[in-house]
């Protein structure tokens, strides 16, 4: 038995539950935030099966897709008070990180 901690993007969330759910996972909700631009993100927290375990992975990799957002540094550019920069960045986000954890004992009440 496994515990994945899947961190993706929100805009992936519903998607992902509902391929999920339509595909008899389990899966936990949790809203959260990190990551480079410091924004919301959704982790999802999936008991799995080791004989599963490929198939939530392809399900995730289906569903949460890479992209790219322009976003404003704002950090300075060099040591001699060059000032700030101001050009957007393009920089990538969304995917899905993944953490496969194994579990001792699984207790559903």
């Amino acid at each position: 038995m496994k515990l994945v901690l899947a961190v993706i993007q929100d805009a992936d969330a519903s998607a992902l539950v509902r391929v999920l759910s339509e595909n008899a996972f389990e899966v936990t909700k949790l809203a959260s935030t990190g990551g480079f631009l410091r924004e919301g993100n959704t982790t999802l927290m999936i008991g799995v099966t080791d004989e599963r375990l490929a198939d939530l992975k392809r399900h995730v990799q289906q569903t949460c897709r890479a992209r790219t957002r322009l976003v404003t540094p704002g950090v300075p550019m060099g040591e001699q008070n060059e000032g700030l920069v101001s050009d957007p960045v393009e920089v990538p986000v969304g995917g899905a990180v993944m953490f496969v954890m194994g579990v001792q004992e699984f207790v559903k009440v």
